[in-house]
Protein backbone atom coordinates (compact mmCIF):
# COMPACT_ATOMS: atom_id res chain seq x y z
CA UNK A 1 0.00 0.00 0.00
CA UNK A 2 1.37 3.45 -0.92
CA UNK A 3 0.92 6.85 0.79
CA UNK A 4 -2.40 7.51 -1.05
CA UNK A 5 -3.92 4.36 0.44
CA UNK A 6 -3.80 2.31 -2.79
CA UNK A 7 -2.79 -1.32 -2.91
CA UNK A 8 -0.23 -2.52 -5.46
CA UNK A 9 -2.67 -2.58 -8.44
CA UNK A 10 -3.83 1.02 -7.85
CA UNK A 11 -7.19 0.05 -6.35
CA UNK A 12 -8.44 1.24 -2.96
CA UNK A 13 -9.38 -1.54 -0.49
CA UNK A 14 -13.13 -2.21 -0.21
CA UNK A 15 -14.94 0.03 2.27
CA UNK A 16 -12.21 2.66 2.28
CA UNK A 17 -11.98 5.98 0.44
CA UNK A 18 -8.73 7.27 -1.04
CA UNK A 19 -7.02 10.07 0.87
CA UNK A 20 -8.99 13.31 0.61
CA UNK A 21 -12.24 11.66 -0.60
CA UNK A 22 -15.39 10.85 1.35
CA UNK A 23 -16.63 7.24 1.35
CA UNK A 24 -19.75 6.62 -0.77
CA UNK A 25 -21.92 5.72 2.23
CA UNK A 26 -21.10 9.05 3.88
CA UNK A 27 -21.66 11.38 0.90
CA UNK A 28 -25.38 11.93 1.27
CA UNK A 29 -28.76 10.46 0.46
CA UNK A 30 -30.91 9.96 -2.61
CA UNK A 31 -34.44 11.35 -2.37
CA UNK A 32 -37.06 9.99 -4.74
CA UNK A 33 -39.88 12.46 -5.43
CA UNK A 34 -43.47 11.50 -4.61
CA UNK A 35 -44.48 11.94 -8.26
CA UNK A 36 -41.84 9.41 -9.35
CA UNK A 37 -43.17 6.86 -6.86
CA UNK A 38 -46.71 7.62 -8.13
CA UNK A 39 -45.62 6.90 -11.71
CA UNK A 40 -44.04 3.62 -10.63
CA UNK A 41 -47.25 2.67 -8.78
CA UNK A 42 -49.51 3.55 -11.75
CA UNK A 43 -47.31 1.51 -14.11
CA UNK A 44 -47.38 -1.43 -11.69
CA UNK A 45 -51.20 -1.24 -11.59
CA UNK A 46 -51.29 -1.30 -15.42
CA UNK A 47 -49.00 -4.35 -15.37
CA UNK A 48 -51.27 -6.12 -12.87
CA UNK A 49 -54.42 -5.40 -14.90
CA UNK A 50 -52.69 -6.55 -18.10
CA UNK A 51 -52.45 -10.03 -16.57
CA UNK A 52 -56.21 -10.50 -17.05
CA UNK A 53 -56.43 -12.89 -20.05
CA UNK A 54 -57.96 -11.64 -23.31
CA UNK A 55 -61.65 -12.40 -23.56
CA UNK A 56 -62.20 -12.23 -19.79
CA UNK A 57 -64.76 -9.68 -18.59
CA UNK A 58 -62.18 -7.65 -16.62
CA UNK A 59 -59.94 -7.14 -19.66
CA UNK A 60 -61.64 -4.02 -21.07
CA UNK A 61 -60.70 -1.36 -18.52
CA UNK A 62 -61.17 2.04 -20.10
CA UNK A 63 -59.13 4.83 -18.52
CA UNK A 64 -55.59 4.15 -17.26
CA UNK A 65 -54.96 3.78 -13.50
CA UNK A 66 -53.96 6.91 -11.57
CA UNK A 67 -51.85 6.89 -8.39
CA UNK A 68 -51.47 9.32 -5.50
CA UNK A 69 -48.59 8.72 -3.09
CA UNK A 70 -47.51 10.02 0.29
CA UNK A 71 -43.86 9.33 1.15
CA UNK A 72 -42.42 9.67 4.63
CA UNK A 73 -38.81 8.53 5.16
CA UNK A 74 -38.57 5.14 3.39
CA UNK A 75 -42.30 4.36 3.55
CA UNK A 76 -44.84 5.03 0.80
CA UNK A 77 -48.61 4.97 1.18
CA UNK A 78 -50.29 4.52 -2.19
CA UNK A 79 -53.82 5.21 -3.43
CA UNK A 80 -54.71 3.78 -6.86
CA UNK A 81 -57.83 4.84 -8.80
CA UNK A 82 -58.90 2.62 -11.67
CA UNK A 83 -61.75 1.31 -13.80
CA UNK A 84 -62.63 -2.36 -14.17
CA UNK A 85 -64.73 -4.42 -16.52
CA UNK A 86 -67.93 -5.98 -15.24
CA UNK A 87 -68.78 -8.72 -14.46
CA UNK A 88 -65.37 -9.79 -13.16
CA UNK A 89 -63.61 -10.84 -9.97
CA UNK A 90 -63.27 -7.31 -8.60
CA UNK A 91 -61.76 -8.39 -5.27
CA UNK A 92 -59.26 -10.65 -7.02
CA UNK A 93 -58.17 -7.90 -9.41
CA UNK A 94 -57.81 -5.38 -6.55
CA UNK A 95 -55.69 -7.89 -4.60
CA UNK A 96 -53.46 -8.46 -7.63
CA UNK A 97 -53.04 -4.69 -8.06
CA UNK A 98 -52.14 -4.27 -4.36
CA UNK A 99 -49.49 -6.99 -4.47
CA UNK A 100 -47.96 -5.81 -7.77
CA UNK A 101 -47.79 -2.16 -6.66
CA UNK A 102 -46.17 -3.03 -3.32
CA UNK A 103 -43.61 -5.32 -4.98
CA UNK A 104 -42.66 -2.92 -7.79
CA UNK A 105 -42.35 0.16 -5.55
CA UNK A 106 -40.13 -1.80 -3.16
CA UNK A 107 -37.99 -3.18 -6.01
CA UNK A 108 -37.62 0.06 -7.98
CA UNK A 109 -37.68 2.76 -5.28
CA UNK A 110 -36.48 0.76 -2.27
CA UNK A 111 -39.46 1.84 -0.16
CA UNK A 112 -41.71 -0.16 2.12
CA UNK A 113 -45.38 -0.03 1.12
CA UNK A 114 -47.54 -0.97 4.13
CA UNK A 115 -50.76 0.29 2.55
CA UNK A 116 -52.14 0.26 -1.00
CA UNK A 117 -55.71 1.57 -1.24
CA UNK A 118 -57.52 0.65 -4.45
CA UNK A 119 -60.48 2.81 -5.46
CA UNK A 120 -62.64 1.44 -8.26
CA UNK A 121 -64.06 4.57 -9.90
CA UNK A 122 -66.17 2.88 -12.52
CA UNK A 123 -67.35 -0.53 -13.69
CA UNK A 124 -68.18 -0.99 -17.34
CA UNK A 125 -69.51 -3.97 -19.23
CA UNK A 126 -68.63 -5.31 -22.65
CA UNK A 127 -72.17 -4.49 -23.84
CA UNK A 128 -71.60 -0.81 -22.96
CA UNK A 129 -68.42 -0.83 -25.03
CA UNK A 130 -70.25 -2.38 -28.00
CA UNK A 131 -72.98 0.27 -27.79
CA UNK A 132 -70.39 3.05 -27.69
CA UNK A 133 -68.65 1.59 -30.76
CA UNK A 134 -71.87 1.64 -32.78
CA UNK A 135 -72.52 5.30 -32.04
CA UNK A 136 -75.96 6.81 -32.10
CA UNK A 137 -78.60 4.93 -34.08
CA UNK A 138 -81.56 6.75 -35.63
Amino acid sequence: MDAAGRVADGQVPAGEAPAGRVAAAERGATRIADRVVAKIAAQAAREALAQVPDGQPGRDRGKEPHAAVTVRHDTARVRISLELGYPSDIGGQCGTVRRQVAQRVKALAGMEVPEVSVQVERLHSASQARRADRGRIR
